[in-house]
């Protein structure tokens, strides 16, 4: 019988793809993509599932569903002589469990990336980034099988192209298929100083100051659980990818009155829910597009959620509707950050 992927997604949309593998090793992954390139078949690595909409028409090629599990701590590194640690994790361990360990132990620098469904080697590709921190501050190093060059690759910091929301590797989409990613962490109970106001008046602290990352971390996974951003199978406001546009940089002279913006590489970056909600579209927008089956959070309006049942022309449905409607009151298209396979916004 195929493999629906309705079922490894956290958007639980998405049809059947026409091979499945399974890859609990490096080699193992390595294999299996190797096999699908001289097989001229499409390759899709799956883990979390947190971050891609899936077209319901399926998969026309390989998904490897990606169970590497290895955690390593290098104890002779460089940084490990200075006070903080090395750490190298393979791409198929999941994301929020490296942030509790690292909150568990005293690795500071991802304690504001706590809740954030997926897995490892998702991180690199988006520059995984929430509550004023993103991966690219504790990043060393990624290593990778390279499929145009057919070999392994390692790419440090420097080289990886990191910008908001984006990296060398989403921009060759495809070519590189994450094997493991190197972080480097300072050491101590409190947490890298706090860049985000939010986060910041929910810890009682100002901005900049530190705080410890236990107290970080469970105000994290707080206010992500108000945004209906943590996972949870009996709330349809988490049947989602997170936020599915990214947040626009433009030029300062073309942000609208009031907006909330933050500086940026290029110009200033705009809230998306900002855009969103002043363009009048509502928490639980869309219900009645999709016939209950797909809207806007209930939560959020940055978050489009699966209500049960929905397809992914759906949720398609909802997010043209939004982004065109943004664009006519703004002027400012917005762009979705979940990866759409097979399908088209």
């Amino acid at each position: 019988m195929a493999e629906l992927l309705r079922g490894h997604t956290t958007f639980r949309v998405g049809g059947a793809a026409q091979r499945w593998v399974e890859a609990t090793t490096q080699d193992e992954l390595i294999e299996a993509v190797s096999a699908a390139d001289q097989r001229g078949e499409q390759v899709l690595v799956l883990a979390g599932g947190s971050n891609l909409l899936v077209g319901d028409d399926g998969f026309a090629g390989t998904v490897i569903k990606l169970a590497t599990q290895g955690m390593v701590r290098d104890t002779d590194s460089d940084e490990a002589s200075c006070g903080g640690v090395s750490v190298r994790i393979d791409a198929g361990v999941p994301w929020d469990t490296v942030v509790a360990e690292a909150v568990e132990v005293g690795w500071v620098g991802i304690e504001a990336l706590s809740g954030i469904p997926g897995s490892v080697g998702a991180t690199p590709i988006q520059n995984v980034g929430a509550y004023g921190q993103d991966v690219a501050q504790t990043i060393a190093s990624v290593r990778v099988w390279d499929r145009k060059l057919r070999g392994v690759r390692t790419f440090a910091n420097a080289d990886c192209g990191f910008g908001y929301r984006h990296s060398r590797f989403k921009a060759d989409p495809g070519r590189h298929v994450v094997l493991d990613v190197t972080f480097q962490f300072r050491q101590g109970d409190l947490g890298a100083p706090v860049a985000y106001a939010e986060l910041a008046r929910a810890l009682g602290v100002g901005a900049g100051e530190r705080a410890p990352m236990a107290d970080v971390r469970d105000a994290v996974l707080a206010l992500r659980r108000g945004k209906g951003m943590v996972l949870d199978a009996d709330d349809h406001d988490t049947w989602s990818a997170g936020s599915f546009f990214t947040n626009p940089v433009v030029a300062p002279d073309t942000v609208p009155d009031g907006a909330p913006t933050w500086p940026a590489e290029g110009g200033v970056k705009v809230s998306a829910a900002w855009l969103i909600e002043h363009a009048g579209f509502r928490k639980g927008y869309g219900a009645d597009l999709t016939g209950g089956r797909a809207s806007l959070s209930t939560k959020h309006t940055l978050a489009l959620t699966n209500r049960g049942g929905a397809s992914a022309e759906d949720l398609l449905a909802v997010a043209r509707e939004v982004r065109e409607g943004v664009e006519r009151a703004y002027g400012i298209r917005l762009v979705n950050e979940p990866v759409l396979v097979d399908c088209t916004l």
